[in-house]
C-alpha cells in the first residue's frame, strides 16, 4: 500500500514536469512511458473510486506538500487529459514526441474505448483546433461576437467542467486556469451558456442541466474573491462588461462597485485642468479617459443598467458635496460629461426621426 501511495504521490511532479521547459530532452519513448503513467493513475481511479477509506488516501496523499491548488483524488480519472492538454500547449516539446502525442490522443491504441463526446480525444482535437486557428482578429463590432478561438476555449472548459465530479467541485477545474486570457474564455463561456438559455423557450438555468451549473459555478467563482473579480473587470472592455451585465444581474452591481473605487483614486490636476491617477498607479487604476469610456457603455446598455449606473453616479455626487463647479469632484465632472452626451444624441435622433 505504501508503494502505491507513493506513486500516486508522483502525480503533481509529472505534471509540473510536462509544462516546464524539462521536456525540451524527451524522446517518443520517454512521452510513451509519460502517458503509460497517464493511463495507470486513470486505471486507479476506476480501481478505487467505490472504496471511501483508499480515496481519502490517495486523495491525501496528493495534496501532500504540493504548492498551488492541490489535487484531489477526481483527477487521477483525468490524468491522461491533463497530462496531454498540458504538453499539447508546452512549445518546448520536441517535434518527434509531438507527433507521438497526437496520434496517441486522437489514435487510441487497439483495445481502447472509442473516444466518446467529451473524451480526451475530443478536447485534444479542439485543442489543437485552438493551436492551429490564425491570430485573433479585430475586436468585434458587437461583445456578443466572439473570436473562433475563444468559443473553442470556451466549449473545452465547459465540457471539462461539466466532466468535474462532486468530490473536488468546478473550482478545482478553475483554480488550475492560466491568466489573463482565462478570463476572455470565461467572459465568452457565460455569453454562450447565456445565448443556449435564450434559445429555450420557458427553460430556466436551474432546468438546463442536472448536476453543476457551468454559468453559476463561474459567477460564483469569479465573485467569491475580490482579487480575480477585479483583474476579471479590468482586462475585459466596457462593452463586453455590459452585456455580461444584462445577461446576470449579479454581476452588475459588483462591476459598478469597482468603477466607483477605481473612479475615487483620481485627483485633479489644477495645472492641467484634468483628472489623472495618483502619482503612483497601482496596476488596477483606471484612468479619466478610461472610466468616462466605461461609464458610457453602461449608458449605451439596457434601461435597468443604465439608470443603476446614473442613479450610482448622483448619489456619489450627492456624498461630495453636491457642487456643481468643475474640479471638485470627480462625480460631478463624469456626471455632467454623460449627460451632455446623452442630450446630444437625443437631439440627432429626433432630428433623424
Amino acid at each position: 500500500m505504501e508503494t502505491l501511495l507513493w506513486q500516486v504521490e508522483q502525480l503533481p511532479g509529472l505534471l509540473a514536469v510536462s509544462r516546464s521547459g524539462q521536456v525540451r530532452d524527451w524522446d517518443p519513448s520517454t512521452l510513451d512511458r509519460a502517458l503509460q503513467w497517464g493511463r495507470y493513475f486513470q486505471h486507479l481511479h476506476g480501481r478505487f473510486r467505490a472504496q471511501p477509506r483508499l480515496r481519502a488516501a490517495l486523495g491525501q496523499r496528493l495534496r501532500r506538500g504540493q504548492p498551488g491548488p492541490p489535487l484531489g483524488f477526481g483527477h487521477l480519472g483525468r490524468c491522461p487529459e491533463l497530462l496531454g492538454l498540458a504538453l499539447l500547449g508546452n512549445r518546448a516539446l520536441p517535434p518527434a514526441a509531438c507527433h507521438r502525442l497526437l496520434r496517441s490522443l486522437l489514435l487510441p491504441p487497439s483495445g481502447q474505448a472509442t473516444p466518446g463526446p467529451c473524451s480526451l480525444g475530443l478536447l485534444a482535437r479542439r485543442r489543437a483546433a485552438v493551436q492551429l486557428l490564425p491570430s485573433p482578429s479585430p475586436a468585434p463590432a458587437r461583445p456578443e461576437e466572439l473570436e473562433p478561438s475563444l468559443r473553442t476555449e470556451a466549449q473545452l472548459l465547459l465540457s471539462r467542467l461539466q466532466e468535474d465530479e462532486e468530490e473536488q467541485g468546478p473550482a478545482s477545474v478553475l483554480e488550475h486556469l492560466p491568466g489573463p486570457r482565462v478570463y476572455r474564455v470565461l467572459a465568452a463561456l457565460l455569453l454562450e451558456q447565456a445565448g443556449d438559455n435564450a434559445g429555450r423557450e420557458g427553460a430556466s438555468w436551474a432546468e438546463h442541466r442536472e448536476g453543476p451549473r457551468p454559468a453559476a459555478a463561474v459567477l460564483s467563482w469569479l465573485l467569491g474573491d475580490p482579487g480575480r473579480l477585479s483583474a476579471f473587470c479590468r482586462l475585459l472592455p466596457g462593452s463586453l462588461l455590459v452585456a455580461l451585465s444584462a445577461r446576470y444581474p449579479q454581476l452588475g452591481t459588483p462591476y459598478l462597485h469597482l468603477l466607483t473605487s477605481w473612479g475615487s483614486r483620481l485627483r485633479y490636476d489644477p495645472l492641467r485642468g484634468q483628472w489623472a491617477s495618483s502619482r503612483c498607479p497601482s496596476e488596477d487604476e483606471f484612468s479619466w479617459e478610461e472610466l468616462r469610456e466605461r461609464f458610457g457603455c453602461f449608458m449605451r446598455g439596457p434601461d435597468p443598467l443604465r439608470e443603476a449606473a446614473l442613479a450610482s453616479l448622483k448619489n456619489l455626487k450627492i456624498q461630495d458635496g453636491d457642487f456643481e463647479v468643475c474640479g471638485l469632484s470627480v462625480w460631478t465632472d463624469l456626471l455632467t460629461l454623460l449627460q451632455k452626451k446623452q442630450i446630444s444624441f437625443s437631439d440627432v435622433l429626433a432630428g433623424v426621426l
